[in-house]
């Protein structure tokens, strides 16, 4: 049996310019490679991944912050309130064989953050740069130009793990 990529794309819940495109355009591939979206099941990018995935064929999954399912966004097949608030990040993070930034806030930031304290990859598109506290750059984050090149290496860094 062969096991379904699962990709966790993170951003911010409300809108910023560009990213939802993005982020829509990133579901729609990420679903006709065959992968699983994963995400918070809210507005902003992650109502635009699961819209992008969904159209596509795809599947969803979004772990809510709270504990009403009538809180997600209506593109999300599977629907888990937590009830754990920003907690719920660590599950994003955990229920996904890679992370996916795109944009994003300071939740965005903690879920790279313990994407690379517990080993996850992550791929960034137009999301936080960061800098290690002697001022070197950091390389936590493997940087994507598009959506296109966002998924190519998302999917490259998830099958090396799962071999």
């Amino acid at each position: 049996m062969t096991r379904t990529v699962h990709v966790a794309v993170v951003g911010a819940g409300g809108t910023r310019g560009g990213d939802e495109d993005d982020a829509e355009a990133v579901g729609r591939m990420l679903a006709e490679a065959g992968a699983t979206v994963v995400c918070g099941g809210l507005g902003g990018v992650m109502a635009a991944v699961c819209r992008g995935a969904r159209a596509a064929g795809g599947s969803t999954v979004g772990i809510l912050p709270g504990p009403d399912r009538g809180d997600a966004n209506p593109d999300v097949d599977l629907v888990i309130p937590s009830g754990l608030g920003e907690a719920r990040n660590t599950l994003v993070v955990r229920a996904a064989d890679v992370v996916l930034a795109i944009g994003g806030g300071h939740g965005t930031l903690s879920e790279i953050a313990f994407a690379a304290k517990v080993g996850t990859p992550v791929v960034g598109l137009h999301t936080w740069q960061l800098v290690r506290p002697d001022g070197a750059a950091d390389d936590t984050i493997e940087t994507a130009a598009s959506p296109e090149e966002a998924v190519q290496l998302a999917l490259a860094l998830a099958a090396r793990r799962l071999t």
